[in-house]
Parts: structure tokens; C-alpha cells; sequence
């Protein structure tokens, strides 16, 4: 079984389902998961956890991503994107109207209403089949935080634009509500994904090149290994004397480690002493507790 992560170029046409079934035949392996959705007609980053690996999707999907997006002014969709059924036509803006100001108040903190159209469940139910029943019902508006928005590009009507965001933000529902702002409408046209969980466009590989790299023997070399995902935590190796406390997932005293400067503050990445990641820890109580174990006993 391959265990750690892959960096996967996600395609136009493929939801982030279909990327993890298609690489569960190329891999020959179930135990694979994804960390966070990408729209069917949206490209780009899609990490993806293998194996034990699988352990850190709940941790990766929480972070912040990336997008580069272009959309365009004068037409509301349904979906609040270029494929959906157009709701509503405006007028153009006015030529000194404030687009680029208008675009640059989103950053920070604001409540989104979520789009019908979307994965997110209401009473066990996905918007988007109540969308298809030809449901529209109220959706409560979510926190959540743009951080920057940059290399903003005006072609009216069209804009192209960067936008580094929080989990849970909706780009197609930014670029709606830069419209409405304006008094106009505003849907999304393109969407790539061009960074998520620190995984970076430019690294990422198709799932034909990952076919190809398993047949030439070379996915080993794309796999990224478990810890290196954390390698901003400071590094703590149990003494072998330990070994029977370590591997049965018992808390860890700080005599216990080589190192005699563990920041208590801070969480741990452990290792045993043959360097074998064990998993990461926490202080608390005098002790290094665990976290997320990622060392099976029964490999």
C-alpha cells in the first residue's frame, strides 16, 4: 500500500470523486481520500492522502487556498457560474465605475450566503439536488475570510483575478456578490485551484501522468511523505529504552527524548530512534500526548 500524499492536477469534466476512484484502479488500493472539493468545471491543485495518509484529510482540508478566477459583469446564473441557465441581465457599468475598488473592500472577514448550486448539506440533504428538485430555500450566511485579492486584470466585461481565501468560501459566490455591490451581476467563467494545503499548481501531475509513473516504476518519487507536512513542528527522538511506552501510544515524558530544549508551547513531531515518524504530540499535564499516530504497529 503507498502511503503519504500526492499532488494531483485536477481536471476539467472530473469531480473530486471521480479523481479519487480513477486512482484507486491506478493504484490498486481503496484507502484513499481527498481534502477538499473541487467543482466538476473547475481545474487545478487537489491533494490527495494515501493510505495512512489518509489520516491528515480532516487536517488539510481546513486550510488556506488559493485561486486564480476570472468571471464576467451584466448576467446572473442560477448556478452563479457561465454554465449555468441565466436568471437575470444587467446593463453594462458605467465606465467610471469603481471595479477595482469594489473588488479590494471583500478582503477580510465577511458573511457569504452559500450558492444553491453547491455540496453543502441542509437537513442531511446537498443543495444542489434540492436545486435540481427545483428548490430554492434560504441559506444562512457563513463567516469566512478573503486574505488577499491580487494580479486583478479588467477587460470589461470580463476580470481575472487572484484570490487567497479560507475554507468554506465559495468563489463563485465572491464574484456574485462583487455585482451585486455594484448594482449588477457577475458570474464565474474559469476557475483553477492554483494552491491548497501548501501543495502548489506547478507540482501537480494528471492522473494520466500518474498512470504512467506507476507503470515506469516513478510514483514513489511523487509520493510526498507524511511528515513533511510537518516539518514547521519541532522534532522530538525517543530513546530506544522507551520504545514499548512509544509504540503502544502511551504519553511521552520529556526524558524520554534526546533533545533537552522541547518547547512545551509547542506541538511535536516524534520519531523513534531508528528515525521512523511516529506521529505528532501535544503538552499537556507533564506530558507529550498524541495527536495523530501515524505508525501502525502491523505494518
Amino acid at each position: 500500500m503507498y502511503n503519504g500524499l500526492l499532488n494531483i492536477y485536477k481536471e476539467k469534466d472530473f469531480t473530486s470523486h471521480d479523481v479519487v476512484a480513477k486512482l484507486r484502479g491506478i493504484l490498486r488500493q481503496k484507502k484513499i481520500g481527498h481534502t477538499g472539493t473541487l467543482d466538476p468545471n473547475a481545474e487545478g491543485v487537489l491533494p490527495v492522502c494515501l493510505g495512512k495518509g489518509t489520516k491528515l484529510c480532516d487536517m488539510l482540508t481546513g486550510t488556506k487556498k488559493q485561486y486564480k478566477v476570472s468571471f464576467v459583469f451584466e448576467k446572473e446564473t442560477d448556478t452563479e457560474d457561465i454554465w449555468g441557465t441565466v436568471t437575470k441581465t444587467h446593463e453594462p457599468l458605467k465606465q467610471d465605475a469603481p471595479i477595482k475598488d469594489t473588488i479590494l473592500s471583500f478582503v477580510g472577514e465577511y458573511d457569504q450566503v452559500p450558492p444553491m448550486y453547491s455540496a453543502k448539506k441542509i437537513n442531511g440533504k446537498k443543495l444542489y439536488e434540492l436545486a435540481r428538485e427545483g428548490k430554492i430555500i434560504e441559506r444562512k450566511p457563513e463567516r469566512i475570510r478573503i486574505y488577499d485579492i491580487s494580479d486583478i486584470e479588467i477587460s470589461y466585461p470580463e476580470v481575472t483575478m487572484t484570490v487567497t481565501c479560507s475554507k468554506g468560501t465559495y468563489i463563485r459566490s465572491l464574484c456574485r456578490d462583487i455585482g451585486h455591490k455594484l448594482q449588477n451581476g457577475a458570474c464565474m467563467t474559469k476557475l483553477v485551484r492554483t494552491r491548497s494545503s501548501g501543495f502548489q499548481l506547478e507540482y501537480a501531475h494528471t492522473l494520466s501522468e500518474i498512470e504512467e509513473a506507476v507503470k515506469t516504476g516513478k510514483i514513489e518519487e511523487w509520493i510526498i511523505p507524511i511528515e513533511k507536512v510537518f516539518l514547521k513542528y519541532q522534532k522530538g527522538t525517543v530513546k530506544e529504552d522507551y520504545d514499548k511506552v512509544l509504540f503502544n501510544g502511551n504519553p511521552l515524558k520529556k526524558e524520554m527524548f534526546y533533545e533537552i530544549d522541547l518547547d512545551t508551547t509547542k506541538k511535536l513531531r516524534v520519531y523513534d530512534e531508528s528515525e521512523q515518524f511516529i506521529g505528532i504530540y501535544y503538552w499537556k499535564k507533564n506530558m507529550f500526548f498524541p495527536d495523530k499516530i501515524f505508525y501502525d504497529n502491523n505494518q
